[in-house]
């Protein structure tokens, strides 16, 4: 999952990116709502956190944008207001979820998920392939019955993966997902991960790589 927060309180804005990091979903954060605009217009977000009293363009207005572009990612607004009035009225905006500060970070995260998985392709939490199973909720790969430790990144491009179904993906396409803006096109990362990752899945070998392509899982 990739997700966009947006947020001026500076603090807030680094607790929460730490915090999603941890969970394997990449973050990109910006603080006012112009800049949220033209993210969303570049990026491919699957989600946007939105806190709705923002400097410059407000919170509303920016959600009222992505709504009108026709954008597929989902909006969750936060705002220090908890009035039901100030909720419905966040939703009427065309948001997909509102969440009132102060909140459990748990929660933050449970219902990211939830909008994750009612996105226009539906996201199962509970991943197969091969004698594998990953459990996105839990965090947890096993393979044969055995637990393999994996890190967030490892975790994030592995569901990628999962999720396509032996389609090929372009190391392109994993670093736009699985990592943040600041990711340098010409980096080696998306391969550094995909080594550790087959040398910690085990044998027989899962991913594979499309010379000129990509990567896929496959079962061979």
């Amino acid at each position: 999952m990739r997700v966009l927060v947006v947020e001026d309180e500076q603090y807030m804005a680094r607790v929460l990116e730490l915090g999603l990091r941890r969970e394997a979903i990449a973050v990109d954060v910006v603080h006012d709502g112009t800049t949220a605009l033209e993210r969303v217009t570049v990026y491919d977000y699957d989600a946007v956190v939105l806190d709705r009293d923002l400097p410059g363009v407000h919170g509303d207005e920016v959600c009222r944008r992505i709504v009108a572009m026709g954008a597929e990612c989902r909006v969750l607004m936060l705002t220090a207001a908890g009035r039901l009035g100030d909720k419905v009225e966040g939703l009427g905006l065309g948001a997909d979820d509102y969440l009132a500060k102060p909140f459990d970070f748990p929660e933050l995260v449970a219902r990211l998920r939830a909008l994750y998985r009612r996105s226009p392709m539906a996201h199962s939490p509970t991943l197969t392939f091969a004698g594998l199973t990953l459990d996105t909720h839990r965090r947890q790969a096993v393979r044969d019955g055995t637990e393999i430790r994996l890190t967030p990144k490892e975790m994030a491009v592995l569901e990628l993966l999962m999720r396509a179904n032996g389609g090929v993906l372009s190391a392109e396409y994993l670093l736009d997902k699985a990592w943040d803006a600041h990711a340098d096109p010409l980096t080696n990362a998306v391969r550094l991960v995909v080594h550790t990752l087959r040398k910690k899945l085990g044998e027989p070998r899962l991913v594979h790589t499309a010379i000129g392509a990509g990567y896929y899982l496959g079962a061979k």
